[in-house]
């Protein structure tokens, strides 16, 4: 199967790291114009070369075509369904490394406690800088992530004069519990693992293999967030309330400029790779259609590897479709639909 829809030989891609990191599209439409990707608006159109984007972002009011979506598979882009400037993410599509050098570097990790353990300290300090968490237990770790948290709190209250009096916090609705200082915080970090998640699936890592946070299909996606918070999330919430601003888009929106200003994504992309210890990861390997054996490693896929003079047992059919084929075709866009029978 894999061969019929991912056409582009691995040698003819661009590597990830020499292409455009995103390119988000809002309000737009997406067409194909032989190997270029055509954003069409009222304002302006622009041609972006396929094989060139790392990640192509699709935000509210965007409409694409199925040639582009097929065009962007070939190429090998990451294709995301995300909320207004990608703050949120809703779905994605195939992620633009054909191998699986990231991801099999990170379930290694993630198994054995002794390299989860190390990840686990490298994302604290990143978090600590100038501290040495070489040797601390991960109850030591999130006691002082506690308390720096807590003080943080503490520093941006008294700068900006909001009061603060504890985090509270309902999964999934950022505006079900707490004041209004914590539903913005909740807002904005809801925001921030939409960003998070983009960057994860773009590069071909798993959302669910975290180190820190464990058990849920984002745990990766909040290991990595938690890295920014203290720098985006939490001084924008306090920045906000002092404004008499309490909205959830105001958070977004803030969030969004914060973002751009801050050259988020090439930091996540270069921080994620910085974790899993792959920061050359080359998306273009040579052979990406294989077969694990437990002595050889890797064997080619695509290769019959039966004894030609062996018979089979008995004989094999293809079983008839019939009923349990089901196509849906839509009427061509020149056909009036029928109008109803009168009665």
């Amino acid at each position: 199967m894999a061969d019929i829809w991912w056409k582009a030989d691995p040698h003819d891609l661009h590597r990830l790291v020499d292409r455009v990191s995103s390119v988000y599209v809002e309000r737009s439409h997406l067409d194909r114009d032989e190997n270029a990707i055509v954003v069409i608006n009222k304002r302006e159109t622009v041609r972006v070369p396929a094989a060139m984007i790392a990640v192509m972002l699709l935000g509210p009011g965007t409409r694409v075509t199925h040639g582009a979506i097929r065009l962007l598979a070939d190429s090998g882009t990451a294709v995301c369904w995300v909320g207004e400037q990608g703050v949120r993410m809703y779905a994605a599509g195939i992620g633009p490394s054909r191998g699986t050098a990231l991801l099999q570097r990170q379930a290694w990790l993630v198994s054995r406690p002794k390299e989860r353990l190390a990840v686990a300290r490298a994302m604290y300090g990143m978090r600590f800088p100038g501290e040495d968490v070489s040797a601390l237990t991960m109850q030591q770790l999130r006691g002082r992530e506690g308390a720096r948290i807590r003080q943080l709190y503490r520093d941006h209250a008294r700068r900006t004069g909001v009061t603060w009096s504890g985090r509270e916090y309902q999964p999934g609705d950022a505006f079900a519990a707490g004041d209004d200082l914590n539903r913005l915080l909740s807002a904005a970090n809801a925001a921030l693992y939409g960003v998070c998640h983009a960057v994860i699936t773009g590069l071909g890592a798993s959302p669910g293999l975290g180190f820190v946070h464990t058990g849920a299909a984002t745990s990766f996606v909040m290991d990595i967030a938690d890295l920014y918070k203290a720098d985006y999330t939490i001084p924008l919430a306090f920045d906000l309330a002092a404004r008499g601003v309490t909205d959830e888009r105001d958070a977004r929106v803030g969030l969004r400029d914060r973002i751009t200003q801050g050259r988020l994504i090439v930091r996540i992309v270069r921080d994620i790779k910085t974790l899993l210890g792959r920061g050359e990861v080359d998306d273009t390997e040579p052979e990406v259609n294989e077969l694990w054996d437990e002595r050889l490693g890797q064997v080619p896929g695509g290769v019959n590897y039966a004894d030609p003079t062996d018979q089979p047992q008995c004989p094999t059919t293809q079983p008839e479709m019939g009923e349990q084929h089901i196509t849906v075709i839509g009427p061509e866009f020149d056909e009036p639909s029928a109008a109803p029978e009168q009665r």
